[in-house]
């Protein structure tokens, strides 16, 4: 086992600690040590020092084969294990997720009277059936 392996497999166990101790609920506890294997297999077990070209590619290349969530999930690991393993600060901002529209957009004030109107004449209608 090289000596990259042995402090890898070392920070992965403290890691496992600090999310324990840190009252995570079990499916982020998951999460964040499955990402965790998955970059440690993605750098060969070097991630102590990622630059950001090196974070870039990795998050560039996850996307390609999972969803935005899984996405996040990794990079809040990351940031965890950063900041409570290896006591460094996080200054990273590469990952911006697309923002979800809400399905109800409101283009004018005339057109909000009018679902508001709408909307208490249905709550009207209900109360008097």
């Amino acid at each position: 086992m090289t000596s990259s392996e042995t402090e890898f497999k070392q920070n992965y166990q403290t890691h496992l600690k600090y999310i324990k101790l840190k009252g995570l609920q079990p499916k982020t506890i998951e999460a964040y040590s499955g990402a965790m294997r998955r970059m440690g297999v993605y750098f060969n077990e070097q991630i102590n020092d990622l630059s950001e070209s090196q974070l870039t590619d990795y998050f560039s290349d996850l996307l390609e084969s999972h969803s935005w969530s899984s996405v996040k999930l990794d990079l809040y690991g990351l940031k965890f294990f950063y900041a409570y393993v290896l006591n460094k600060p996080w200054t990273e901002k590469l990952i911006k997720p697309p923002r979800r529209m809400s399905s109800l957009t409101i283009s004018s004030r005339k057109c909000l009277r009018s679902v508001e109107a709408f909307s208490a004449g249905a709550t009207n209608a209900l109360l008097t059936a």
